[in-house]
C-alpha cells in the first residue's frame, strides 16, 4: 500500500467503517499506461462476478464503482450486480443527511456520475478517497455541489465511534472530471 499524505494520516487509525478500511488497503493502486490493464484493478471485476467479470475486461472502463463494490464486499456490504453504475450507488445502504466517515459519497460528473468514500471536508469540498481518479486510487478534493447524495452503510451491531465528520484545511488537489 501506498502512503497516505500526511494530512489524511489520522486514518491510519482509523478502526472502522469496515468499508473504509477496505478502501484504504487499496490506496495507490492504479491503472497501467497503454495497452496493457492492471491485473489487481482486473480481479476485482472476477471477485464481483456475474456479468461484471465477464465484462470488465480492461482498466480503461471506467472503474469508480468497481472500487466502491469491491470494498463493500470485502466488508460483507455487497451491492450486487448494478455495482459498476456510480449513480446506482443512491441505493444502497441508507441515507446520510451529513456525510461522515466512510459513507458512499456519488456525484454529478459530465456523461454520468462519481462515486467514492468519505474522508472529510473543508467548507467548499469533500475530501474522497475514490477509484478512477486520476487513473488511480487515492484521495481528491471534489466540490460540494457535485453532490447528489451520501449512502451510510447499515450497521448490523453498532456504528463505529470513528463515524463522524471531520473537518480539514481545504487544500490538495481539486478534480474537477475523474476518469
Amino acid at each position: 500500500m501506498k502512503l497516505l499524505p500526511d494530512k489524511y494520516s489520522y486514518l491510519n487509525d482509523v478502526k472502522g467503517p469496515r468499508i473504509l478500511c477496505e478502501a484504504l488497503s487499496l490506496y495507490g493502486v492504479r491503472e497501467i499506461s497503454g495497452d496493457r490493464n492492471n491485473p489487481v484493478i482486473l480481479s476485482w471485476a472476477k471477485e464481483i462476478g456475474g456479468w461484471i467479470g465477464r465484462f470488465y475486461t480492461g482498466d480503461d472502463i471506467p472503474w469508480c464503482g468497481l472500487f466502491i463494490a469491491v470494498a463493500a464486499s470485502r466488508a460483507k456490504f455487497p451491492f450486487g450486480q448494478k455495482a459498476l453504475s456510480a449513480r446506482a450507488w443512491l441505493t444502497w445502504g441508507q441515507e446520510a443527511v451529513y456525510p461522515s466517515l466512510g459513507d458512499v459519497l456519488v456525484f454529478a460528473r459530465g456523461g454520468g456520475g462519481h462515486v467514492g468514500l468519505y474522508v472529510g471536508e473543508d467548507y467548499t469540498h469533500f475530501h474522497v478517497l475514490g477509484g478512477n481518479q486520476s487513473n488511480e486510487v487515492n484521495i481528491m478534493r471534489i466540490k460540494r455541489d457535485r453532490l447528489l447524495g451520501a449512502r451510510r452503510c447499515i450497521w448490523r451491531y453498532e456504528e463505529p465511534n470513528d463515524v463522524r465528520r471531520y473537518f480539514l484545511k481545504p487544500e490538495g488537489v481539486v478534480s474537477e472530471d475523474e476518469r
